[in-house]
């Protein structure tokens, strides 16, 4: 069994690899971390079962040629935490690390990566009685009503949490009510845990670029059966109370079964506004990272050389 008080990492590589949706974070991985490393998943629909399309999730040969892990680990109607994330992404890590590897931590999802390089906030617990308050009136007013009342009341908290994100949202309301203070005004540590010293990339596209790619993947999805998966789910009995239905490529056509029938290019449209909404949120994200090193994806050699300069000082 592992010890809960971990050793400095100061002297392990570790790397990590986020870019906005469609960056190209996938086929980097494929091209230039094939060998001597492992994945550790990063983005918060792809850690559940049965979401594999809308999530674009690796392909089953990928993750046979490159160990993942944090995928497919829970079903789409369980909650999953930061910190339940930081928990499971530090025991993958040490296991990589065991096997002679390299952990690449890459995804979509930037706060996974803020808090698992930072760790958490110190916002209070929340008592019970708040929690029923809040989800009393989740269940009257609805996800789009409690994010507006959000941005009313932590501005920084609403630019950053998705519309369709109940859990988070739910959380910095339950903060708000707990301490009569936003989340965003807990301050987050700003030196790494454990000692990490990370490579931290990041991908960078000019808009128009990223427009087009964010167009493509989801053309890319609705080919690969992206409506036969919302099919699945529909038997599953799936609904937008389920986290896992919260994320972009999901909450659309439950949305629309809520408020009748569309057709699905409508369906289409609004999956593309709201990625390229998402897409901006997660640059503007990434940029809080100070010590990243931006990145063109594109340029396999320029990237090889940075990673080699890294590892070069272990």
């Amino acid at each position: 069994m592992r010890s809960s008080t971990r050793p400095t990492r100061r002297n392990k590589p570790i790397v990590f690899l986020f870019g906005p949706t469609a960056s190209g974070k996938t086929a980097l991985v494929e091209r230039l971390f094939n060998k001597g490393y492992q994945i550790v998943n990063a983005d918060s629909v792809q850690v559940y079962r049965y979401l594999d399309v809308g999530s674009a999730k690796p392909s089953h040969d990928l993750m046979r040629r490159i160990p993942h892990h944090l995928v497919d680990i829970l079903d789409p109607w369980q909650q999953f935490s930061v910190g339940q994330f930081i928990e499971k992404a530090d025991e993958a890590v040490e296991r990589i690390w065991d096997d002679g590897d390299i952990p690449l931590v890459t995804g979509g999802t930037a706060y996974y990566f803020r808090h698992f390089l930072y760790g958490l906030s110190q916002a209070p617990k929340v008592d019970a009685q708040v929690r029923s308050r809040v989800a009393d009136e989740l269940r009257r007013t609805g996800a789009q009503a409690m994010h507006g009342k959000l941005c009313s009341v932590d501005p920084v908290s609403g630019a950053r949490i998705d519309v369709h994100d109940v859990y988070r949202i739910t959380r910095a309301l339950e903060v708000y009510y707990q301490s009569g203070r936003p989340l965003s005004s807990f301050t987050l540590p700003h030196e790494p845990r454990l000692g990490m010293r990370p490579l931290i990339l990041e991908i960078v596209r000019d808009k128009e670029q990223l427009h087009e790619r964010i167009r493509q993947r989801i053309a890319q999805m609705f080919a690969d059966g992206l409506v036969d998966e919302i099919r699945s789910l529909r038997r599953m009995h799936a609904s937008l109370e389920w986290p896992g239905i919260g994320g972009i490529g999901y909450a659309e056509f439950f949305h629309a079964f809520d408020e009748g029938c569309l057709p699905l290019s409508a369906i289409a449209a609004q999956i593309e506004r709201n990625t390229k909404a998402y897409a901006k949120r997660q640059m503007t994200f990434f940029r809080s990272f100070s010590d990243s090193i931006r990145i063109d994806a594109d340029d396999i050699e320029g990237v090889r050389t940075v990673v080699e300069d890294y590892l070069s000082t272990f």
